[in-house]
């Protein structure tokens, strides 16, 4: 049965293989099993909850059941319900009824529809067609969800066909039954309408809907998977408490715990190409700084703790940089290219937008400001972890004679090593961050130091459009 054309096509054929029905959980839980057993990588390409939100999950799995993952934006929720899919059966049979909107189960119809097919069909001539697990998970957006969308409504036009009102096939089904035998997830819980909320209640418990007062009894089989942020979930008459009491386990995901962790989700998903016509080189110390910025940005008081800072706002501004510094390749003949401080300076368009502003702690900054402060924060923590203190009065020491070093995204590299020559040997302890003697990275370097002098009070910075000076306070 590896092929399509080996798998049976009627209910005869199928009865005769030795197929036997199983339940969405049932199917999850024996194929998990035997993912741990083999030593499988359970969620390939999620990266930090390998010893906190994994374990977790597999829990829930094997106690079969339905879960919400509580968590900021930006922390893989939706990727991690997604991917379940993974451990359903590659593909399963329904019967491939005319004008059906559930693939029903050859041995256990739940639609009075298909009861009546399979009574008045002989088994040789019921046909059957598979299922393939990919398509077997459904999600939907709770803000603007009606009960009609994701339960069911009367179709008028069945009764306008002489169907009465009382009967089940006058019945329209919504997202959750056509989800039969699949997956369901709702993103953003806290937002969807309280009507939906309680009309969700007896298909967590009992599997069962009632549309417009005429009960059904679905025996809906299917994983239920909901998202909710913290903030909203928790508040108070968002989300109703007896739906809460429904849901089996809470998965509470987060931000990457140690900065090379988010670096590593932040090139896996920005998923740039860094070969091509003009390779960019991208220094790590210029890695970690964008991936510090979001770290700051989480930590900072004038940022919103509840709304979260999203992974995706290190991914868009790392984009940004290569974009850059690919620029200034392009316009310069330079090879390879290698991002700089000053290609930070185009970060507000990648980042303004995606952080929201505490109003209590920002008093009168925009978000242009804050984003500054943040930015500055960064470029100083990085730069406080590469260079020893010994040294920098020097540096600045060199600047109070009248020393200025004029930088830019625009100014080419070799550039930045004519201008060397006016300073002592104080910066070669700077490059220590790179050993490399290629223009473009040692140019990426002395902006890096320059920019740290900058954020830790040693020397101060002027820019005009686009030029950025350095010189003593």
């Amino acid at each position: 049965m590896s092929s399509t054309l080996s798998k049976p096509t009627t209910l005869a054929e199928l009865r005769e293989s030795g197929w036997t029905s199983k339940t969405v959980k049932r199917e999850i839980y024996d194929n998990l099993l035997a993912a741990l057993g083999a030593g499988e990588e359970l969620f390939p390409g999620i990266i930090g909850f390998e010893d906190t939100v994994i374990p977790e999950i597999v829990l829930a799995l094997l106690a079969g059941h339905d879960m919400l993952f509580l968590g900021e934006k930006g922390q893989a929720k939706s990727r991690l319900m997604r991917s379940l899919i993974r451990f359903l059966d590659e593909q399963i049979p329904y019967v491939d009824m005319p004008d059906t909107p559930v693939h029903e189960d050859p041995l256990r119809p739940i639609t009075a529809a298909c009861r009546r097919f399979l009574k008045e069909t002989p088994e040789d001539r019921v046909p059957i067609a598979w299922w393939p697990r990919e398509i077997r998970y459904a999600e939907r957006l709770s803000p603007g969800t009606k009960f009609a969308d994701v339960i069911g409504e009367i179709d008028p036009a069945k009764l306008a066909g002489g169907v009465s009102m009382a009967a089940e096939d006058a019945l329209h089904f919504g997202l959750i039954p056509r989800m039969h035998r699949g997956v369901f997830a709702m993103n953003e819980l806290p937002e969807l309408d309280e009507l939906v909320q309680v009309g969700l209640f007896n298909i967590l418990e009992e599997r069962d809907v009632q549309i417009r007062g005429y009960p059904i009894r679905f025996d809906l089989d299917m994983l239920i998977l909901f998202s909710a942020n913290p903030a909203t979930y928790n508040r108070s008459g968002k989300v109703i408490p007896q739906l809460k009491d429904r849901i089996g386990s809470v998965i509470h995901t987060h931000y990457p715990r140690q900065r090379d962790l988010g670096i590593r989700i932040m090139q896996q998903e920005a998923g740039v190409d860094l070969n091509g016509e003009f390779p960019v080189v991208v220094p790590y110390f210029m890695q970690e700084i964008v991936e510090q910025i979001s770290i700051a940005a989480r930590r900072s008081k004038y940022i919103d703790h509840d709304s979260g800072v999203s992974a995706r706002f290190s991914i868009a501004n790392y984009r940004t940089m290569i974009a850059s510094a690919r620029r200034r390749a392009a316009m310069l003949g330079e090879r390879p290219a290698v991002p700089r401080i000053s290609d930070l300076g185009h970060l507000y368009a990648s980042s303004l937008g995606k952080l929201e502003l505490d109003l209590m702690g920002s008093h009168q900054m925009n978000e242009r400001q804050v984003l500054d402060a943040v930015l500055a924060e960064a470029i100083r923590d990085v730069f406080q972890e590469y260079v020893e203190q010994h040294g920098l009065h020097e540096i600045a020491e060199i600047f109070g004679k009248g020393v200025k070093i004029e930088v830019g995204d625009l100014l080419p590299s070799r550039c930045y090593a004519e201008r060397l020559r006016r300073v002592p040997p104080a910066w070669d302890k700077a490059f220590e961050v790179n050993a490399s003697e290629d223009e473009a990275v040692r140019a990426a370097c002395v902006e890096f130091v320059l920019a740290g002098l900058y954020a830790t009070d040693h020397i101060s910075r002027s820019q005009r459009h686009g030029a950025i000076v350095y010189e003593i306070q």
